[in-house]
């Protein structure tokens, strides 16, 4: 129940609706900006595009085609029920996630998809440095980089 003297609906119209861009002289340099894949139409794209397998996920990447509205980079995040329950598949989810928000504004490109696939047990025991290690190298994989 709300308090008889607490604030009215205005202080929760802006915590309900999008938060307004801020943009600064300090973020001219800053790095692109990733959204989430979340339909599945987006997901079957990325699966008949490049691919990269390491040892601890699956990395997904294609290039928008000229009439999708999509700007910037967006990322997607899976784990089949082969990774475990929900707790293990969430758990590998978040570190992909982390790995991800940590490498793919250097490395990815703009206009770009990619989705992540997590391992049964390789993607929650495999040691983070080495999570972003093979990220980094599946990313120039997909880009055709020879490095």
């Amino acid at each position: 129940m709300t308090p008889p003297d607490a604030p009215k609906a205005e202080a929760n119209a802006t915590a309900a609706g999008p938060r307004p861009a801020v943009l600064s002289c300090a973020d001219a340099n800053a790095k692109p900006q990733m959204d989430t894949l979340r339909k599945r139409a987006d997901f079957l794209k990325a699966a008949r595009a490049r691919r990269q397998g390491t040892s601890s996920f699956l990395l997904q990447g294609r290039k928008r085609g000229e009439g999708e509205t999509a700007s910037g980079i967006r990322v997607g995040y899976t784990c089949s029920k082969k990774v475990g329950n929900a707790v293990f598949r969430n758990h590998a989810k978040r570190r992909l996630r982390e790995a991800a928000r940590e490498v793919i504004p250097e490395l990815g490109r703009e206009g770009w998809d990619y989705v992540l696939i997590g391992k049964k047990t390789d993607t929650s025991a495999r040691p983070f440095d080495l999570l972003l290690k093979d990220l980094k190298y599946a990313m120039r994989k997909v880009h055709g980089d020879t490095r």
